[in-house]
């Protein structure tokens, strides 16, 4: 899945642990990444919350897409914050999960509370394992 995920690249983004209904990732604010007050874009945050979502709600094996999501931000990210988004499953069941997940800065501030709910598609995220 991370091969063919483009945004993660895109901004750096490193897979650091994945385990079943569970994802940590991390990024570093850059300074193409801030918005006109000089702060981290909130949607730098999102995608970073939204990619560990992502890889915490397929980490069964079974194709699994967003069908809503939230996101508060209560501090902001900083030029150089080194940012980790831990993702964890609170239910599945059938089609749907629950899942929060909480971007830290390297010093454990949080920047921003993400609550995603998935639902499953037809199809396995490994090809050949439908």
């Amino acid at each position: 899945m991370s091969q063919r995920d483009a945004v993660s690249r895109l901004l750096d983004m490193r897979v650091d642990k994945v385990a079943p209904g569970y994802a940590l990732l991390s990024m570093t604010v850059r300074p193409d990444m801030l918005n006109g007050v000089s702060t981290c874009h909130g949607g730098i945050s999102y995608a970073l919350a939204d990619t560990a979502f992502a890889f915490a709600c397929n980490s069964h094996g079974h194709i699994a897409v967003a069908q809503s999501c939230t996101i508060a931000y209560p501090a902001a990210a900083q030029l150089g914050d080194r940012l980790s988004a831990e993702c964890r499953e609170i239910h599945l069941k059938g089609r749907t999960g629950l899942y929060d997940c909480t971007v830290t800065n390297q010093d454990g501030v949080v920047v921003a509370l993400f609550r995603g709910q998935s639902r499953t598609l037809p199809g396995s995220i490994v090809e050949g394992n439908e």
